[in-house]
């Protein structure tokens, strides 16, 4: 049998078992109660308030605790493990290493400021790689739902991130904004930075205010790109495996549905983990780079 014929011959059978499902268990009706929302909405699990400030422990306050957990304990572990003959694991972390030191700091700033900035920028890094990966970990932290065990109400398992809640992209992204201006004034002076804004070359009078202005807007527009681009990007492939993975089937109440969008679930996972929650850490940190370089530099 040829290679197509098999193929076609399994996707036949594919679709046959969704159709046998169909018609075995039916439809439901759609469950309107059922709000996939939830599953991001923030419950607060210790109330804690602070004048007008709300300190409430939530499941994203953990998920940042495990994120942060992860990183110190895991760059702690390894620098006191170093070993003349690497083993796997610390051949990745000097690969990982090499990266945001070459290519993300070093390839984006001169020697002095990678020097400086290099701790925060990998630390940037692995912060925001470690709360991406977990993300991708299910949890009991689902506290609409709960499973009955001895008694006990246990939260069912959910997939979370903090990064997909705005505002931690948001905090970051403003510490990078005001942090890369203040080098930028630092290195070059107040007036010779805002100036450096404008082109070298840029015919006088009105065309430099035109350009200055156009400039600060894109500096403004920064902080929505840095942080929603990361915030976007998590989001959507958390809520695109919850769809698919079982929140289309219970939403529409036709269990045949899961035969088709569960292998789509898991190649989303995989694509997620593999690809997505790394590429955006780097992404996240270059850009980072990109700034300094640019505020430091005297033309850019």
């Amino acid at each position: 049998m040829r290679t197509i014929h098999k193929i076609l011959l399994g996707v036949a059978a594919w679709v046959g078992v969704g159709i046998l499902l169909g018609v075995a268990f039916g439809s439901d009706g759609k469950n309107e109660e059922f709000k996939p929302q939830n599953e991001f909405k923030l419950d607060d699990w210790v109330p804690l308030q602070i004048g007008p400030l709300d300190m409430s422990i939530n499941k994203a306050v953990l998920y940042l605790f495990l994120a942060s957990a992860g990183t110190i304990f895991a760059m702690t572990w390894i620098a006191r493990r170093m070993q003349d003959k690497p083993n796997r694991v610390q051949t990745a972390v000097e690969a990982a290493y090499v990266l945001m030191r070459d290519n993300i700091t070093k390839g984006n700033m001169d020697s002095r400021m990678a020097s400086r900035w290099f701790a925060f920028v990998g630390t940037l890094f692995l912060f925001i790689w470690f709360s991406n990966m977990i993300g991708y970990l299910p949890l009991p932290t689902n506290t609409h739902e709960k499973v009955d065990v001895l008694g006990f109400g246990i939260p069912s398992f959910a997939l979370y991130a903090a990064t997909a809640n705005i505002s931690i992209p948001l905090v970051l992204t403003l510490f990078v904004w005001v942090a890369y201006h203040v080098e930028g004034v630092r290195a070059q002076g107040f007036i010779p930075y805002f100036k450096s804004w404008i082109p070298a070359g840029t015919p006088g009078g009105p065309m430099k205010g035109v350009i200055f202005v156009i400039e600060v807007i894109s500096q403004f527009v920064r902080i929505i790109s840095l942080s929603v681009r990361l915030f976007a990007n998590i989001l959507a492939g958390h809520l695109l495996i919850l769809f698919m993975a079982g929140g289309l089937v219970v939403l529409l109440g036709l269990a045949a549905i899961g035969v088709f969008t569960l292998p789509m679930a898991i190649a989303f996972y995989i694509f997620e983990v593999g690809l997505v929650a790394t590429l955006q850490a780097f992404i996240f940190a270059t850009l980072t780079s990109i700034y300094f370089g640019g505020a430091t530099s005297a033309h850019h």
